[in-house]
């Protein structure tokens, strides 16, 4: 298990370049998006992978911010996202599953830590699992074999205004 958490930018782009290799490998990959509703240039990635990728995303298109409480449509789609990571892992087809903003999903509250952590402490030995999000709970920390903490240094938001773009940040 891996997890790639911290505030700094690239923890999705980790993981999508984890799942690119895997894919290159022959290895069929599972990206679960929590929180994400919005059309996102990663979602290509399925045509470019046939068979090998699949892609689901499990949030609304509106922002779900911190000390926003979260809607029941954001919980039911959460709850629906960790049923499917569950059946990604057991289903014997994904050699690589991520769940790809579960920590933050977590941190705001739509899925408790006892419940995700069932999950993870659940995965087959065989299959690789990514988790990925800020505010990774100590419990994901300990489960896993390998963290990387993203540190933002310095971010082209701040210092130069730039918006996101298409490729780049989405």
């Amino acid at each position: 298990m891996q997890v790639y958490t911290g505030n700094g930018k690239g923890k999705t782009t980790a993981a999508l370049g984890l799942s690119v290799r895997a894919a290159c490998a022959g290895i069929s990959v599972y990206f679960g998006q929590f929180m994400k509703g919005r059309r996102y240039s990663e979602l290509a990635l399925p045509q470019r992978f046939p068979g090998l990728l699949t892609m689901e995303q499990f949030g609304s298109p509106r922002l779900l911010c911190m000390g926003e409480e979260p809607s029941e449509n954001d919980i039911r789609l959460a709850r629906n996202g960790l049923v499917r990571v569950r059946e990604a892992l057991f289903c014997g087809k994904y050699g690589l599953v991520v769940a790809d903003e579960l920590s933050v999903t977590v941190h705001l509250g739509l899925l408790s830590e006892e419940e995700a952590m069932e999950v993870i402490m659940s995965r087959p030995e065989e299959v690789e699992l990514v988790v990925t999000g800020r505010y990774a709970p100590e419990s994901f920390v300990r489960a896993a074999h390998l963290v990387t903490e993203m540190t933002e240094v310095k971010h082209y938001y701040s210092t130069e205004g730039l918006e996101a773009r298409p490729g780049i940040e989405f």
